[in-house]
């Protein structure tokens, strides 16, 4: 006889199919409360994620300078002034001269694009799209009328660099108090949650610290490495911009494999433009080697204790994050992402039930065990 379903397992098949598709939803009804949330304290909260990361690039000097017996005050304070000092002469050594020759940067992007454009149209692609050539012609004139409209710019620039400047105010200050009072924050958490809460939440914020503080940390450091590398290859071929390329290069690191496929294809266009097909062909091969020592000798070396995210999953992140949110959204991808898996990584420790220990034998040692 055929098999035939059984009523009373599709019934219960349904239900349970009804109830978890329910709690899916309430789950995405949350999500999106929250993410409305986020969206309208954004002024708040963007300087205290700022703070957050700069606390975790300058907690270990501060740390060494609190065992050492400093007040926590006295420690923070030092640290934060320190920080300052070295964020106005970053500026004034390499941000001034990077702004007088952005405009040359985006003059030589624009060519190289141009250049391209040109090449594929051309044997052996002969490509010949009208809708291409017509949208390359569409955004080379809107970088040109952008650049060339003044008064937007200065709008635009003024209006930047307040918001600017309130974000770096607000997120300096932060950090001190961080610097001062984070070791306490912990355990006054605890003690304001109720239940089990007080154990899982104190938790979940020290490793999702420890998470995120590894990641700056380790980005830093070998950003770091890789715009002295390819800087440095690019002075030797004498291409211009040699600096404004070397900051590019150390910013787009924080957005991992994204960020170091742009600041690659930049320093190509530049070389292209400036030197020849030559030079191009060279610098994207300094870049490759730098990227393979990045890949396969930095990072394992640096980054001791991995974020535990697969290469497919931080590309999806980049690109989910960038498309909601621009840069900031592609600058915070990884790390939220690594929040998340932090999270999801304590819950499934909770949810998984111990292994069971085998039963001991109960048989005495040297006795014949039956057949």
């Amino acid at each position: 006889m055929p098999a035939t379903l059984s009523p009373t397992k599709t019934r219960a098949a349904l239900r349970a199919s009804a109830r978890i598709s329910v709690d899916l939803l309430l789950v995405l009804v949350m999500l999106s409360v929250a993410l409305w949330l986020l969206g309208r304290t954004w002024s708040v909260v963007w300087p205290l994620v700022v703070g957050l990361l700069l606390t975790t690039l300058t907690w270990p000097p501060t740390r060494f300078l609190r065992r050492r017996g400093w007040p926590p005050a006295l420690a923070a304070a030092t640290v934060t002034v320190l920080f300052l000092l070295v964020a106005v002469g970053v500026v004034a050594l390499i941000a001034v001269p990077v702004a007088s020759q952005s405009g040359d940067l985006t003059d030589g992007v624009v060519e190289g694009m141009q250049r391209l454009r040109e090449w594929a149209a051309g044997p052996p692609l002969n490509i010949d799209d009208a809708q291409i050539t017509k949208g390359l012609d569409s955004a080379v004139a809107r970088a040109q009328d952008g650049m060339g409209s003044a008064v937007t710019a200065v709008v635009t620039g003024v209006s930047t660099v307040v918001n600017g400047l309130i974000t770096a105010v607000l997120a300096l200050f932060l950090m001190f108090f961080f610097l001062k009072d984070g070791p306490r924050f912990l355990p006054w958490l605890a003690r304001q949650l109720p239940g089990r809460l007080a154990t899982d939440v104190p938790t979940v914020a020290e490793r999702g610290w420890d998470t995120l503080g590894a990641f700056v940390r380790s980005q830093a450091v070998v950003g770091l490495l890789d715009a002295v590398l390819i800087g440095l290859g690019l002075w030797i071929l004498k291409v211009p911009l040699v600096l404004p390329l070397a900051v590019l290069t150390f910013v787009s690191a924080f957005v991992p494999i994204v960020g170091a496929l742009f600041a690659g294809f930049v320093a190509v266009l530049i070389a292209l433009v400036s030197n020849g097909l030559t030079d191009a062909l060279i610098v994207l091969a300094i870049i490759v080697v730098v990227q393979q020592l990045e890949g396969n000798v930095f990072q394992p070396m640096i980054q001791s204790r991995g974020l535990g995210l697969h290469a497919a999953v931080v590309l999806i992140a980049v690109t989910l994050g960038g498309s909601l949110a621009g840069v900031v959204g592609s600058f915070l991808a990884v790390p939220v992402a690594a929040l998340v898996a932090v999270v999801w990584n304590y819950v499934r420790e909770q949810l998984t039930d111990p292994p069971q220990e085998p039963e001991p034998d109960a048989s005495p040692e040297g006795a014949a065990v039956p057949s």
